[in-house]
């Protein structure tokens, strides 16, 4: 048994929400599917903008932030990331760890990530050998969202 509540999540949140009652940005948890043998499989919503209130990012800015995520949570939780994706709404990402599904520590890796990408001086895997799209970057673009990001981190878990 999945105990979110352990886990640092408010419950009232977990799960598919009334989009137009969600604040961004926002961290939440969106799933817990616990398979055969144990694993977990935890899947969570990382928003930046707000659904349906005209705050869509560019495919462009996504793109940039998604590569920075896939880095980071590659580098700082190996054992645990699966995936990163952009959600088709252009308003934030969806996150996949296995077996890891703190609040706090997933908060706390994503803040880094985020930092981490003021400090950059490119795009990671943004070559024509790593990205089917490698033209389609810009650092300062994804730079403003992790500036904006980070402004808000005090309202992360405030997600309606």
């Amino acid at each position: 048994m999945i105990s979110v509540e352990q886990l640092g999540w408010e419950t009232s949140t977990v799960g598919e929400l009334d989009h137009r009652l969600l604040k961004a940005p926002h961290v939440k948890l969106r799933s817990a599917t616990l398979g055969e043998k144990g694993d977990v499989a935890y899947c969570i919503d990382l928003r930046i903008n707000r659904p349906n209130a005209d705050e869509y990012s560019s495919t462009t800015e996504l793109h940039s932030v998604e590569h920075f995520l896939l880095e980071g949570f590659r580098r700082y939780l190996p054992e645990n990331f699966l995936s990163v994706g952009i959600m088709g709404c252009q308003t934030g990402f969806y996150l996949v760890l296995l077996n890891e599904g703190s609040r706090q520590k997933i908060c706390s890796v994503y803040k880094n990530i985020l930092s981490d990408m003021l400090a950059a001086t490119k795009v990671p895997y943004a070559s024509i050998r790593e990205c089917g799209n490698y033209r389609n970057h810009n650092l300062e673009l994804a730079q403003n969202i992790a500036r904006r990001v980070l402004d808000a981190e005090s309202n992360w878990l405030k997600v309606v």
